[in-house]
């Protein structure tokens, strides 16, 4: 779908018309979300629209799953998101004409997401048939300090005659149907379009309240609106499925109709219903107490210190330097307020991939997160680990010990119908283990705390039953999958096989700190010491010919794959089957390339510089998750613009719509992946060892990078220009110890440390990529 065209400003996103054929891409980019509740950036009449929607975090109905061909351990039940009922319209008939910009072009139509006030703004001006210019002004927020709460400020005013308005302000319940899910299966459809059930409504002030709950997962939801009017009549009507509230008003120049519209969600998987609408209304109450302006201020003030704590600045490309705070804003938003529930690969912006969290959220948002709001991260994992009953089922019906986490899920229990890229998927566990390892070692915070040694202790003896010792003593791990998803039930994946390494000796460290809770998981010393071996004799497969990693045994074997006659065919698997290029040496995105970043200690300088090009010219990035690691990758073989121009890719993915699906939602993984590309590329940051190290480097289309990030309770700022790297140290009271360029450096209160920029010294040209697939922007 065509995207948007924002005008480059470094703290807004400006769009100054309505264009319908970019419609589902701007509704994602306009969402606003807090992590507990989202809605898209629709506009405020019902059309035109692509996909209306409001979203809770955790809310999804089931839905069976059906198999062509049955098969033990398929899982048969489905979740998705869906919409709760949707505040975000008010209809406006103005001289009994409805406003609809698709039929009527106006002659100012703009919006605007501010990035520091957290607010969409949205102006329109158009002539009616009766010949009165009017103008529609509003503003939207999900509140940041209170995390149930919506609010929309409405104001209309005729500028050069009178008029006679109508808006119609409405709360629908069950109005919206698309869950991302394309299944021509009737039981899904009859489980999804209609998935709730009214249990309550009652009006309440200038509004009401509605109570619901799925038929399936029997979750209650609980949705509350009140309106505050000015220059307007209102009446207000009440069923199971709506509220519906209508304002009138004579318009007369300079006097304008203002209405400030506060709505609330809540739900739980328990609450009595009369319990729940007492909730929702109590939040609603809180909002028109604030007021709009109270809530303008708390929402500006929460964001203020965001960007204290988490601003990036990326001097010499405008349209970069909008992209990366964009990804940054959306990032927090995707989990300022969450509880109890996970991310989604889409967050609250839309439904793609119905909703469900997959290992990309442990992979890359929560690392992120970790360095810019550990207090997000910690609630994360604490979900993730609320989950190991649902993954120690799912390891024993794989016949498997320890605990297998879903490879997709919104509740916890796997829902993927497609096991070569899911349940053979085994690295989700490691992936998930180095979340909890890293949020420990850079908060300084105990891995307990947010559950963590029981999460590495599971996912450790996971590892040993999977693993396979042979005659010559070798590790092994048979069957599996790695990231690249083109390449799929193969053996011993290098990536998958060291984050099992990594996974078998952090949990064996772990137990070692933490002796007595280990204890009471029953790890004895016998049982660590198993894991110490088995990660100590893992097979690592290596061609002698090439000196290249192989991806998994016997890859740099696999027939070539004919990139030169296959230029236009992408992304692949829309135009091959997978028996086609199953074993060609063709990548949907990185896999060894990302265990070069993530498992760096297992690889020396010189193989980094061969592997990152020998996997370079064979990766054609059908996956939005590739870019920003193979932006940090280059950066660590020193080639800094060619990492400038992935880390571009992965920033603009959802603003230019890159690779397509930006119309379901926004890629929160490629969001967080392009501040760790910011970080981690170009400022080689690496936060796995015990002290905090980084390696900047600047492309030579920038003139200055600057980031902050927080590192065991200290805020620090990184800022590079030709001239040097200086470190900061700008809140905490104890100096820290960070690596720069391989030297120690003190940074304390007043002190900070200053190193010059080195230049890069690359051991290989620059690698180049497969015909046409070059970084695209």
């Amino acid at each position: 779908m065509p995207a948007p065209v924002f005008e480059s400003d470094p703290w807004t996103l400006r769009e100054s018309r309505v264009d319908p054929a970019t419609l589902g891409v701007a509704e994602s980019v306009f969402s606003l979300s807090n992590g507990y509740v989202g809605v898209r950036g629709t506009l405020e009449e019902s059309e035109p629209c692509t996909t209306r929607g409001t979203y809770l975090s955790g809310v999804h109905e089931t839905h069976p799953l059906s198999y062509p061909e049955g098969g033990y351990g398929h899982p048969d039940v489905g979740q998705a998101m869906i919409s709760v009922p949707d505040g975000t319209t008010l209809h406006l008939l103005l001289d009994g004409v409805p406003l609809d910009v698709a039929e009527t072009p106006p002659q100012t139509h703009e919006r605007v997401l501010d990035l520091r006030a957290g607010t969409l703004a949205r102006t329109v001006r158009w002539t009616t048939p009766s010949g009165t210019t009017c103008e529609l002004r509003t503003w939207r927020l999900v509140s940041l300090a209170e995390r149930s709460v919506c609010a929309i400020r409405y104001e209309l005013e005729a500028l050069d005659g009178d008029a006679h308005a109508v808006v119609r302000s409405e709360l629908l319940a069950g109005q919206v149907t698309d869950t991302g899910v394309s299944n021509g299966d009737p039981r899904v459809a009859a489980a999804l379009d209609d998935a709730f059930e009214p249990l309550l409504h009652h009006p309440a002030g200038d509004g009401g309240v509605l109570v619901a709950r799925t038929h399936g997962s029997g979750l209650t939801v609980a949705a509350a609106v009140d309106h505050r009017v000015e220059g307007g009549r209102v009446q207000t009507a009440v069923d199971p499925g709506r509220v519906v509230t209508t304002v009138a008003a004579d318009l007369r120049p300079g006097q304008p109709l203002t209405i400030v519209k506060s709505l609330g969600w809540t739900w739980s998987d328990d609450g009595r219903p009369e319990a729940l609408a007492g909730e929702v209304a109590a939040a609603v109450a809180s909002a028109v107490d604030r007021g709009w302006d109270g809530l303008l201020r708390a929402q500006r003030d929460v964001l203020d210190e965001l960007w204290a704590t988490a601003d990036v600045e990326v001097d010499g490309d405008p349209e970069l330097q909008q992209a990366v705070r964009f990804a940054v804003f959306q990032l927090y938003c995707s989990a300022a307020c969450i509880s109890g529930a996970p991310v989604g690969a889409k967050g609250l912006t839309g439904t793609g991939y119905s909703g469900h969290t997959f290992w990309d959220v442990e992979g890359f948002v929560l690392p992120a997160l970790t360095l810019l709001r550990p207090d997000a991260s910690a609630r994360l994992l604490r979900w993730r680990a609320s989950t190991l009953d649902s993954a120690r089922a799912r390891a024993r019906t794989l016949t498997q010990s320890g605990a297998a986490f879903a490879w997709r899920t919104i509740g916890g229990a796997e829902v993927s119908a497609y096991w070569p890229a899911s349940t053979a998927a085994w690295h989700v566990n490691a992936d998930i283990s180095r979340a909890f390892w890293l949020y420990q070692n850079a908060t300084g915070e105990s891995l307990d705390s947010v559950g963590g040694l029981e999460v590495l202790v599971e996912t450790a003896r996971l590892w040993m039953s999977l693993g396979h010792e042979d005659a010559a003593g070798a590790w092994h791990l048979f069957g599996v999958t790695g990231p690249d998803e083109y390449t799929g039930v193969v053996d011993d994946n290098v990536f998958t096989n060291l984050m099992a390494r990594a996974n078998l000796r952090r949990a064996a460290d772990a137990c070692q700190q933490l002796r007595l809770r280990a204890s009471e998981l029953g790890v004895d010393p016998a049982e660590t010491a198993a894991w110490r071996a088995a990660a100590d004799h893992v097979h690592l497969p290596w061609d002698e010919g090439l000196q290249v990693h192989p991806q998994n045994a016997g890859w740099t074997a696999y027939r070539e794959w004919p990139f030169e006659e296959q230029r236009d065919a992408y992304p692949v698997q829309e135009h091959h089957h997978y028996a086609a290029f199953y074993r060609r040496q063709v990548l949907k995105q990185a896999d060894l390339v990302q265990a070069l970043w993530w498992c760096r200690d297992e690889f020396t300088v010189e193989e980094v510089a061969r592997d990152l090009g020998y996997y370079e010219a064979r990766t054609v990035r059908d996956s939005s998750l590739s870019a920003a690691v193979q932006a940090v990758v280059c950066a660590q073989a020193q080639h800094p613009d060619l990492a400038l121009r992935y880390l571009r890719e992965s920033a603009l993915v959802d603003l230019r719509d890159v690779g397509g699906g930006t119309d379901g939602g926004l890629h929160l993984a490629s969001g967080a992946g392009t501040w760790l590309a910011v970080t981690a590329g170009l400022g080689g940051m690496r936060e796995d060892h015990e002290e905090l190290e980084l390696a900047p480097l600047l492309p030579t289309a920038l003139s200055r990078t600057a980031y902050r990030m927080t590192w065991r309770g200290r805020l620090l700022l990184v800022e590079t220009t030709r001239d040097g790297t200086t470190v900061t140290l700008l809140r905490g009271e104890e100096p820290v110890t960070v690596v720069v360029d391989g030297a120690p450096c003190s940074v304390g209160p007043g002190a900070p440390a200053e190193v010059p920029l080195r230049l890069p010294a690359p051991l290989l040209p620059e690698p180049t990529q497969p015909a046409g697939r070059e970084p695209r922007l």
